[in-house]
């Protein structure tokens, strides 16, 4: 199993008017997660895209469980519980907050596509030699 962690601090245009974090603001911090895990590897998401792989998000589960606010500094988990062998890869992602307290949980599965054709191609040479150590 492969994880990382990110810190992110709550300022106050990723809040509404309640100073609660909007939740749209969610996905974004997953994003930054999946970037981030994959930085950590010593890869980035341009150099993948540079190789004409892109990578859309095509599904996105977020559940909601306590109030992120302005100020706050979360930490954003993202894990990918197995290799990928084919065209999908899954992340599972955890934000908790200062306390250690869950605040959202979610998923994001995302393709492996070739930038040209937008066909589903299996997960980069490049980035399959980076996470197989952790599988």
């Amino acid at each position: 199993m492969y994880s990382s962690s990110t810190r992110i601090r709550i300022h106050y245009a990723l809040t509404d008017q309640m100073g609660v974090v909007y939740h749209g603001n969610y996905a974004q911090f997953f994003e930054i997660g999946r970037t981030e895990a994959i930085r950590h590897l010593g890869l980035t998401y341009k150099q993948l895209e540079d190789t004409g792989i892109m990578m859309p998000v095509v599904d996105l589960h977020m559940k909601y469980l306590r109030p992120v606010k302005y100020d706050d500094l979360i930490t954003v988990t993202v894990q990918l519980r197995e290799l990928p062998t084919n065209h999908r890869v899954t992340f599972f992602g955890e934000i908790t907050n200062e306390a250690g307290k869950l605040c959202c949980a979610g998923t994001a599965t995302l393709y492996f596509l070739d930038a040209k054709t937008q066909q589903r191609v299996t997960m980069p040479e490049v980035l399959k030699e980076k996470l197989e150590p952790y599988f």
